[in-house]
């Protein structure tokens, strides 16, 4: 079995990101393996560090770690934002913009160090972005990727389209979808671990895993382990199954 440990939607908070990591060090030293890391993407946005959290993941594999880190929704807009802070991800709301209070990106900005005022003329954040923001982190998220897989297990932000081969899902499906997804029950011939859609705490819903419990939201990161398609949360406790059950009504 292939034994693989994840984490959901980071969302700028570092101090959670180094406790899971800790929780998973001291499940490593139990069992002895080397085993990697997925980091289900949402590093950045309305937490207060996404600057440390980029930076942290960023070094992680240029230490010996190994890690793999899958892009968000919202790194990708922070991304496309630095770009051109007038080009529009065709997932959002049309009714927001990546700086809205609701997204966070004046959190993402803030812990960059640029004066993100919510009155400020979004040209003139746009300009002190790119100067802030290091190119080491716009090439690292960059260069994630949309999905992570074993012979079990698919890992993605978001979800995947029902019924559409891994190789023909498209990356706006990967990173946004909600609708047509979170109520498919059928079996995907993998376990699909994804976040995206955040709940009080991780859900087993037997074809799919959501490890989002609201670290947006000042609730915990909560890292699990994934060793064929059996799931363990991490606590301070040790492991704690995952078991598949029903959701309420």
């Amino acid at each position: 079995m292939a034994r693989t440990y994840v984490l959901g939607d980071i969302h700028g908070q570092i101090d959670q990101l180094r406790h899971a990591h800790a929780l998973i060090a001291a499940d490593r030293a139990q069992t002895g393996e080397d085993a990697p890391v997925v980091h289900l993407g949402d590093l950045t946005d309305r937490g207060p560090a996404s600057a440390e959290v980029v930076d942290y993941l960023r070094q992680g594999p240029m230490q010996g770690g190994p890690w793999i880190t899958i892009r968000g929704n919202h790194d990708f807009m922070f991304r496309l934002f630095l770009d051109d802070p007038l080009a529009r991800d065709p997932g959002l709301n049309p009714a927001y913009t990546w700086l809205h209070e609701r997204l966070g990106g004046l959190q993402t900005l803030a812990s960059y160090g640029v004066d993100a005022s919510p009155d400020r003329d979004p040209m003139d954040l746009w300009a002190e972005a790119r100067a802030r923001v290091p190119v080491a982190h716009r090439v690292f998220l960059d260069n994630l990727p949309l999905l992570h897989r074993t012979d079990q297990v698919v890992f993605v932000h978001a979800g995947i389209r029902p019924g559409v081969p891994l190789i023909a899902q498209v990356p706006q499906d990967l990173m946004w979808i909600r609708e047509g997804w979170l109520d498919d029950r059928t079996d995907h011939g993998l376990l699909v671990v994804h976040g995206h859609t955040a709940l009080d705490e991780p859900f087993h819903y037997g074809n799919r895993v959501n490890l989002d419990a609201g670290a947006g939201y000042g609730r915990p990161l909560v890292p699990a382990v994934v060793d064929g398609r059996d799931v363990w949360l991490l606590t301070e406790d040790g492991r704690l199954p995952l078991r598949p059950e029903m959701p309420a009504p």
